[in-house]
């Protein structure tokens, strides 16, 4: 009977799916955002939150069970003092899966999976905007309309004063 057996086991055996998912999870602390499967994505998911968890509580127990699941000096470094510091008033949710599409080879579903209080480059990417041929005219025509404007404004107020000031002359006399 299969009773409580659920997770994915990733088509490889246990100690392949251990030491696949440690080497993911040190790329994910890294580099903030890798990119992979779906199905591996949310194995990766389940694996990495409890230890970034467990990095919120600087012990050096903390650090022992972490390492033996990581197995990288520099991996813990990073998680214990950025990510740490990063995620400190955060009560869960640490990671953020994006479908990115299909891969064109075998259309498996693609994504990243990034950690999200470092999404910098994200939000930079995020709003660039496409230009078109169109658009690209209308922005150079605009902005000649404006310029051209604003000088025929400013040369009003002054013809205005002009007049204004000749007739108050012209009491005068």
């Amino acid at each position: 009977m299969r009773h409580n057996k659920k997770f994915n086991h990733l088509g490889r055996t246990a100690s392949h799916r251990a030491a696949m998912l440690s080497n993911m999870a040190v790329s994910l602390i890294m580099h903030k955002r890798i990119t992979t499967t779906l199905a591996k994505a949310k194995a990766l998911k389940k694996y990495v939150e409890p230890l970034i968890t467990k990095s919120k509580e600087d012990t050096t127990n903390s650090r022992r069970v972490v390492f033996s699941y990581l197995q990288d000096k520099h991996a813990i470094t990073e998680l214990f003092t950025t990510i740490s510091k990063a995620v400190a008033d955060r009560p869960g949710g640490y990671t953020r899966i994006i479908k990115t599409g299909f891969r064109a080879s075998d259309a498996a579903p693609m994504c990243f999976i990034e950690l999200v209080d470092f999404d910098e480059n994200m939000a930079k990417t995020a709003k660039k905007a496409k230009r078109t041929r169109r658009s690209s005219k209308k922005a150079t025509t605009a902005p000649a309309a404006e310029e051209a404007a604003p000088v025929a404004e400013a040369e009003a107020p002054a013809a205005e004063v002009a007049e204004t000031a000749a007739p108050a002359e012209e009491a005068q006399e």
